[in-house]
């Protein structure tokens, strides 16, 4: 018989299987998770510090390129004077502590704003050719840390002159919230600088001075374990088959103070996409966020429960292979064993005829055929009548009872057991970083706008009287090829028209191109939001130069791991940018988040400041709103960042012990499917064939021959059957008085199966 088909093994397998299944669910079910800190935070502490990384790594690059694309447009126009181009520097930027313009042959220092640069830690004669111009590190005689880019200045039968800019390694617009810190730290765990621990000597007492010395000698472990973790290869930090953060990220644990536990999350500086090549990158530094939470011991689940549900599952498929073992299985085999018994010609004994269902009907069939071969018996003229009452439950009402005695084990496990929306304790610092979170992206949202605005004027004065399209074309073309926010830029004159253009057609229509307001939202009622910024070009009577943002750009900054959906929307809340898929100028999908931006965004005298908020309706969530907050001219928009996920995807305690409940559940139930599917296909459909068949042998078809579906239990009796058949067939012709019938179509008759020989035992003599 077949290794696959039969009666056997579908048992066999459910058996295994559900043995298997209650001992996961004793082991898995009944574990119990005493961890002070749920995983989850220390997720959240990881994304907290990659968003440092990001915030900290565009701010860097932004600051390096700034300076080089200035140096080359100066050196594209006019000759002008340090002073000069310092004081357009620094009316159009409002990033650096310091900026000078130094002569490169005699290291003369031609100009300076601000903070004195630290140009004596730097040989500016080793500045001259491109290999040079790379930036870098400088160490202050107070401790503190500079970053000094450098762009050249150079124009035909004048002194070649390096613009130098300096700045401090702070991070731009990060959201700490309450007992949070982060630092900027070096290869070697040095940390370079920090935010959010204030100086021993500033406490009010003893208590919060040893506080916070406790605090800064925790970070400073976490940045010598954060720099140990850096050295490694970024794709060994991730689980196969995972991409999310580029560099390397992680999360540590700290030591206890009272009932409070230090966790962090560091995350070294890294490049946007695999392939590309930036500054910061190069530079070695990892960012450490280190926050203060509440350690609880989590109620800790009692093994009696997966014990429980291990044992009633050893109870329920105890019942249903009893079932399975008693009413299909026993009756099919002994079926075979009085099947074959008559073809051997052993028609002195009835047939046992079992109580029910298609194995009474093809017993009562094979006992009809037995008398037909005795001849105690004629043909019938009709099918035998169908049996009543219990004797009519079949195989198909068997399988469906075990398939809903198994059901009632699996169902309450996948829709009933565990539920933990009610009953789950979300910490109050997923909410905390969820809303500092959601305040850092609008911060960057908000700097990406302004920096583009503040790009637009630095060309826009650059390009000053050039009225020749060829000569605005080539300053357009490398704005846009050095920077990839732009759609489209172009430049139009008092009544709209375009004098020169590069990249994309412009999609904002003439009448609108022309406006004082420096960034505007356009496109209103149409499939794609347009936020156009606009600088006036001086000298030119009221000529601009405009540039429309990338709707991709501006998707593409509110991509972040870890804080679920995503949404920019406008001072009316319609939706402009998302970093999943949205209809632009869409509401948002719920009047809770509405009502959060509203919140949010009421100044009432004050700065508007972010909210966060953990809704328990229609599921657990996790929502914040940040609107724009700062300076510039995308303050004026009133736009806002909306954030919210579902708590029961992050790793949480209860949710974990519910999932693991509805896994236990659906294995039971996908256990119960395949094994009785199984036993549907391969037993109940060719018994229910062959009990019709039998029954119409019995009653007098002589001609239909029956063919076996598979070589199994079932196969064998129906080639019983056959050969009853072919018996019976024969016994007919043999009769006295009956004419031979009349010769019929051919038809495919399978030779009858000979009986094994038994052999007398052969004796063999030694010799």
């Amino acid at each position: 018989m077949s290794l696959i088909g039969g009666i056997r093994p579908p048992i066999a397998v459910l058996s295994v299987l559900l043995l298997s299944l209650a001992a996961v669910t004793a082991l898995v079910l009944g574990r119990v998770d005493n961890a002070g800190v749920p995983k989850a935070v220390l997720t959240s502490q990881q994304h907290f510090a990659e968003d440092g990384a990001i915030a900290l790594r565009a701010s860097i690059d932004e600051s390096v390129t700034d300076v080089t694309r200035s140096a080359a447009l100066f050196s594209a126009g006019q000759p002008v004077s340090g002073d000069a181009v310092l004081d357009k520097l620094g009316n159009t930027y409002q990033k650096w502590m310091g900026t000078a313009v130094v002569e490169i042959r005699t290291g003369k220092l031609v100009a300076a704003r601000g903070e004195t640069v630290p140009l004596t830690d730097v040989d500016t004669s080793s500045l001259g050719g491109e290999n040079g111009l790379s930036p870098r590190m400088v160490r202050l005689k107070n401790g503190e840390v500079r970053l000094l880019s450098f762009g050249l200045l150079t124009w035909p039968d004048k002194p070649q002159l390096l613009l130098v800019a300096s700045r401090n390694m702070k991070f731009p617009g990060i959201s700490l919230g309450q007992f949070r810190s982060i630092a900027v730290v070096d290869a070697g765990g040095t940390t370079l600088s920090s935010d959010g621990i204030a100086a021993p000597e500033s406490a009010r007492n003893s208590i919060d001075r040893k506080d916070l010395t406790a605090s800064r000698k925790q970070l400073d472990a976490f940045a010598r374990q954060a720099a140990v973790q850096a050295r490694r290869d970024p794709r060994s930090t991730k689980a196969p088959g995972t991409s999310g953060y580029q560099g390397v990220s992680g999360s540590l644990l700290g030591g206890m103070l009272l009932s409070d536990r230090s966790v962090a999350g560091y995350a070294t500086l890294a490049v946007p996409q695999p392939g590309e090549k930036t500054t910061a990158a190069g530079l070695g530094l990892s960012v450490v966020a280190m926050v203060k939470v509440t350690e609880e011991s989590s109620r800790a689940h009692s093994p009696v429960f997966g014990l429980l549900a291990a044992a009633a599952l050893l109870v329920v498929g105890a019942l249903a292979v009893t079932v399975l073992l008693a009413t299909v299985q026993r009756p099919l085999i002994r079926l075979f064993l009085e099947s074959r018994r008559l073809t051997r010609g052993d028609l002195a004994r009835a047939v046992t005829v079992p109580g029910y269902g298609e194995a009474h009907r093809i017993g009562n069939a094979l006992e009809r055929l037995r008398r037909q071969l005795l001849g105690e018996a004629t043909e019938d003229s009709g099918p035998a009548p169908r049996p009543r009452g219990v004797r009519r439950v079949g195989t198909r009402a068997l399988l469906a009872v075990c398939a809903v005695l198994l059901l009632a084990w699996s169902a309450p496990l996948m829709l009933l057991v565990n539920r933990a929306d009610s009953t789950a304790v979300v910490p109050r610092q997923l909410v905390d970083d969820q809303r500092e979170r959601t305040d850092t992206l609008s911060d960057r949202v908000r700097r990406a706008l302004n920096e583009g605005d503040a790009d637009l004027q630095s060309v826009a004065s650059l390009i000053g009287d050039r009225t020749e399209p060829e000569d605005m074309g080539k300053v357009l073309e490398r704005t846009y090829d050095e920077n990839r926010r732009y759609r489209s830029l172009y430049v139009v004159d008092s009544s709209g028209e375009i004098q020169a253009r590069e990249g994309q057609k412009p999609k904002v229509i003439q009448s609108k191109r022309v406006s004082s307001v420096p960034i505007r939202l356009l496109g209103h009622g149409g499939k794609e939001p347009v936020v156009v910024a606009a600088a006036e070009i001086p000298g030119r009577k009221g000529a601009r130069l405009v540039g429309e943002f990338r709707v991709e750009f501006l998707n593409a900054l509110l991509t972040r791991p870890g804080l679920g959906v995503v949404r920019l929307v406008d001072d009316q809340n319609k939706i402009i940018a998302g970093n999943t898929g949205f209809l632009a100028f869409q509401s948002l999908p719920d009047h809770h988040l509405s009502d959060l931006v509203a919140a949010s965004a009421q100044t009432l005298g004050k700065k508007p400041r972010p909210n966060g908020v953990l809704y328990r309706e229609n599921g657990v969530r996790i929502a914040a709103a940040a609107p724009f907050s700062g300076t510039g001219s995308a303050e004026t928009l009133g736009w806002s960042v909306v954030s919210w996920q579902r708590v029961d995807r992050l790793d949480i305690p209860e949710y974990n012990a519910q999932n693991r409940t509805v896994l236990a559940g659906l294995l039971g139930a996908a256990a119960a499917a395949a094994c009785l599917g199984w036993l549907h296909i391969v037993v109940a459909r060719p018994l229910r064939t062959l009990a019709d068949r039998a029954e119409a042998l019995a009653g007098g078809d002589r001609k239909t021959v029956l063919f076996p579906q598979h070589h199994d239990e079932v196969g064998a009796v129906t080639r019983s059957v056959e050969l009853i058949r072919q018996q019976v067939q024969d016994q007919r012709r043999q009769q006295p008085g009956r004419s031979p019938a009349p010769p019929s179509a051919p038809q495919r008759q399978e030779p009858p199966r000979e009986t094994p020989q038994s052999y007398p035992p052969q004796q063999y003599t030694r010799n």
